[in-house]
Parts: C-alpha cells; structure tokens; sequence
C-alpha cells in the first residue's frame, strides 16, 4: 500500500471490477448493492460513510461518483452531488454564559455530545431557536421512513431521482420550543463540508411526522468556539435545496489573552534545542488543535485519524508531524503492526486546563522552539511579525536535528508565520 490508497480503496475496486459497477452505472445512471456483497471484501459501515468527498475511495472521486443508503441494507452509487462546502465567515463569536455545572465543563468539551449539551446548557440552542422555552426531545438512531426526492447529477444536466425506505438515521440531537424543532449534527473539529445526507434525510423524516416548522443546523466545536451553520431546504423534494440561513459563532472563553500575557510568556521561556523530528509544515494551527481534540477521547490507527480528521492521508501526515513536533503525540503499534498515534501526558494536561492557561500553554510550547522564539523576538522589537523571507533566514541559521531540504524552507516559514499570527489573533 506504498501509493497512498486505503483499504476502502483497494476493496472497493475489487468489488467495482467483480460487479461490473463502473459500466452499469454509466449504462443506467445508479447501481444498487447490497451491505451483504459489499461485506464480503470490508464491513459496509466503513465502506459508506464519507463525511468528507476526499474520503470517498479513489474509484469514486476519479469518476465522480458517491454513495447514499437507501434502505436498512442496500446503498446507491451514482454521479450525485452529496456534499456541501462550508464558510467559517470572520465574525467576532458571541460571549456564552458558563452555566457552572460539575459534569459539563468547558475545558472537557472534546465530544460531540459533550459540545452538544454544552451548546444547550449554555443558552446557544435557545438563541438560535428565538426562544426560551427549548427542550431536549431526540437523538440517536431511527428509521428514516419511506420517501423520494431528485440530487444533482455530475454527469447529465437533469437531475437523477432516489427512493428511500427505511434506511438507518442517526440525529446527534434534536430540540423543541413551542414554534419549531431543530435538528442537529455535530463535529468536534472545523470540517470543511457537511454531507447534507446527514440533515435531510432527518428533515424528511420529521418534517412528514410533525406540523411544527423543522430546522436544520451544523455545529462544528473547534478550539473553544461553536460555529453553528442554521439551514433550511427551499424544496422538500430537492437534496441539494439547502440554504444557509445564518452563520453564528459562540465562544465559551472565560478570560481574555493579552498581548502582554504573550510578551511576558516570551520573556519567561526557556529556548529548547529543536527535537529530532522535521519541522512542520502544517498551515492552520486550529487544525492542529483539532487533531489534539480528535485524539483526545481515543488512540486511532493513521487510517481512523485521516477519517475522523477529514483530511487526505498527506494532510493527515503534516499535521501529525506537527503534533510530534511540539510533543503532543506519541506514536506506537498496534497488535495488528499497525501504526497509531496518542496523546502525551503533557499534551493531555494542557487540553484539560481552563481557556485562558490552556491557550497560554500551547502558546508557550510553540515559542521554546528556537525558530518561533526568534521570529518572535523581532515582533517584540519591531511590533512587526517577520515576513516568510525573514523567517527563512532564521530557519537558515538554526540548528535543525533533522536538516530541511532548501526547496521547502520556505513552505515551513510559512509555518512558522501563520502559527504566530495565530497566537497573535487571540490576543486579538
């Protein structure tokens, strides 16, 4: 498995060979298969969800093709259009009032449910809703019960139509006030698309069982704040009807970070050498938070990291990499020789602490290293951050256990300049 390809891949091109499916979907627009068939290479749970469409296995995004469940135990493969991408527009978050209980704690929010009943308890669900009186009325799995609708096709300019009969649903939660009900699906990291499968196929549901008005919404809890995607479907019938209402994000941050907490966190680090791991070239240091977030609750095998992250595997490497760097994963083997990442103690630690202290000290681990301590000493002299240029000429002189080819070192100043413009912007 040197090229990058999961076992979802190399499973699902046997079956694409053994069935025909490639040809038959062509010929006649879908292929219908059973969870019984597609058992016989891998388990159909792992085989059919796809959060993300760079998930989906490489003999569907070659030929543009998805997956949908229509029954208990039979799955639709076409050229539909399954996901939707999402903005995370630059709002300031909303300040959220801490409703201090002992079993719901801000700085224990690594679930999707945990962020779920926290959104609640906190008076978030109440605002999106307008209203006060908001109960906690469903979640879990269900029957979908019977029900059409077209999806965009890829391929032909005309819509293509799927029946639906009682495939298996799961709600992540689902609240009532007295005018409307909302339907929710959660994620404890910043996704980057929603598979609209995962709020229509409840919609419709719901929408045929109660008279009151049904919305929808996605929740993505990523370092420390909520962003919630509130959405309706124009037409009942139409999959890819969905509009975005509004976008609202909620912070649960206790305390605010200055400029001076991270100045005088500067002056009191201690400068580390650099560790025998290569410099990150990760792009986005929430995501790195996520990982930390995803990682959390459990231990996962590279394969349940990539799919749980919502990345492509190189990603899914790079930020991995960057993890290690700060000495926040501990790599191991699986009894399978599988290779599977946990948490540190420390970074265990630091993931626990309230706002304020947690944030100070993912801060503080990113400026021992000598690069990131250096770059940001010309930001306290200058009030300026260093550009990528100059960053690389630090990178230059530094250093490194393990040495960074000259063709990259620009791409990991880049790094270096996005992760302090990152500890900058929470001090606002």
């Amino acid at each position: 498995m040197g090229d990058n390809k999961t076992k979802n891949d190399y499973a699902w091109e046997v079956l694409f060979d053994r069935h025909n499916i490639l040809s038959r979907v062509n010929a006649e627009g879908s292929f219908c298969i059973s969870s019984s068939l597609i058992n016989v290479e891998r388990e159909a749970r792992l085989m059919s969800k796809f959060d993300n469409s760079t998930h989906l296995p490489k003999i569907f995004r070659e030929n543009q093709l998805s997956i949908l469940p229509i029954s208990r135990g039979d799955y639709l493969i076409g050229p539909f259009v399954t996901h939707e991408p999402l903005n995370y527009a630059p709002i300031k978050p909303k300040q959220v009032c801490n409703p201090q209980l002992v079993t719901l704690k801000p700085d224990d929010l690594y679930s999707e449910s945990s962020a779920l009943l926290y959104a609640f308890n906190s008076g978030i669900i109440q605002d999106i809703m307008g209203a006060n009186n908001v109960n906690f009325t469903v979640n879990g799995r269900m029957s979908s019960g019977e029900f059409s609708f077209s999806i965009k096709n890829n391929k032909r300019p005309l819509p293509s139509t799927v029946v639906v009969r009682n495939s298996q649903i799961e709600i992540d939660a689902g609240f009532e006030s007295p005018e409307a009900f909302l339907i929710c699906e959660a994620k404890n990291q910043a996704s980057l698309e929603l598979l609209i499968r995962q709020l229509y196929y409840p919609y419709r549901l719901w929408s045929d069982k109660i008279s009151k008005r049904v919305m929808s919404a996605f929740f993505a809890f990523s370092n420390d704040i909520f962003h919630v995607f509130i959405y309706s479907f124009e037409d009942k019938l139409n999959y890819n009807s969905l509009t975005l209402i509004r976008y609202n994000a909620y912070t649960i941050a206790d305390e605010k970070i200055t400029l001076r907490d991270i100045i005088n966190l500067w002056k009191n680090t201690k400068v580390s050498a650099e560790p025998e791991v290569t410099f990150p070239q990760a792009n986005s240091f929430p995501r790195v938070l996520d990982l930390l977030s995803v990682l959390y609750d459990d231990e996962l095998t590279r394969s349940e990291v990539t799919l749980k992250y919502e990345f492509d595997p190189r990603q899914t490497n790079y930020y991995v990499s960057a993890c290690n760097y700060l000495g926040f994963i501990e790599l191991f083997k699986t009894p399978d020789n599988e290779r599977a990442y946990r948490l540190t103690a420390e970074a265990r630690r630091i993931m626990s602490l309230p706002y304020k202290k947690k944030y100070l000290a993912l801060i503080q681990k990113i400026l021992e290293k000598p690069v990131f301590h250096k770059a940001f000493e010309i930001y306290v002299k200058t009030n300026i951050l260093p550009d990528k240029k100059t960053i690389g000429q630090i990178m230059r002189q530094a250093e490194f256990s393990i040495p960074i080819n000259e063709t990259t070192i620009d791409r990991r100043a880049s790094t270096a300049s996005v992760w302090l413009e990152w500890a900058l912007h929470l001090a606002g």
